[in-house]
């Protein structure tokens, strides 16, 4: 059985506001082995994103515990939180966020230079996995949408992630598109062993999970294997 990666136990995020209290998280309980790819759907407003944050400690939850490979996550200190994030995350977002006067290997070069170590190989071979080998030269704008969630892909992974995580990384996309971007995101996880967590309200992306978690009202109502 694949070793456990993160727990979460009571996780609740609450947010204080003039017309009362918004629970954006109530009680989360979830634990994630290594390899997972798990998709987390819900309506809108059912805490799928603030889940995510809370994950990739962009934001700190009002109580509950969270560990990371049996060491707790760091709360509250944005320094220390910067620093887990670095050496442990990858983040997808819905909008590639490529920076467009570099090009698509250049942005592949920065991330892995911010991360401590450029290497144009791994670079290079990173841009194949995700079949761009071609368009290594060329700037996020004379590529597709789809190119550059791509490259978005490839990015996250330069920097060796433990866990990759993504915020409706196929909302700008057609069907087609969104289906090309996750066969190769699940085949460069997979080859790289890298888990994954995807926030998304599409229900047909479940396919590609092997586990997926319903929320709805800062609430886990479902958790599936598939």
């Amino acid at each position: 059985m694949p070793a456990q990666l993160l727990e979460i136990n009571g996780l609740k995020r609450h947010y204080d506001m003039v017309s009362g209290t918004v629970k954006a998280l109530d009680g989360v309980n979830i634990k994630i082995l290594k390899g997972e790819r798990i998709i987390l759907l819900g309506p809108s407003g059912s805490g799928k994103t603030t889940l995510l944050n809370c994950i990739a400690a962009l934001d700190s939850p009002t109580s509950g515990t969270y560990t990371f490979e049996g060491e707790k996550v760091p709360q509250n200190n944005t320094e220390e939180m910067t620093t887990f994030r670095r050496e442990n995350i990858g983040y997808i977002f819905q909008f590639f966020n490529l920076l467009q006067d570099l090009t698509v290997l250049e942005n592949i070069l920065l991330i892995q230079e911010l991360s401590g170590g450029r290497d144009e190989k791994r670079a290079r071979e990173l841009l194949r996995l995700v079949g761009l080998d071609d368009e290594i030269e060329r700037f996020p704008t004379e590529i597709s949408g789809g190119q550059q969630q791509r490259v978005a892909i490839a990015r996250s992974l330069a920097k060796s992630p433990k866990l990759l995580l993504g915020d409706e990384l196929t909302g700008n996309l057609d069907s087609t598109t969104s289906a090309m971007v996750m066969e190769v995101l699940c085949e460069a996880c997979e080859s790289e062993n890298i888990t994954t967590v995807m926030v998304t309200h599409d229900e047909s992306l479940s396919k590609y999970a092997t586990r997926v978690i319903r929320l709805d009202s800062g609430r886990v109502i479902t958790d599936e294997n598939l």
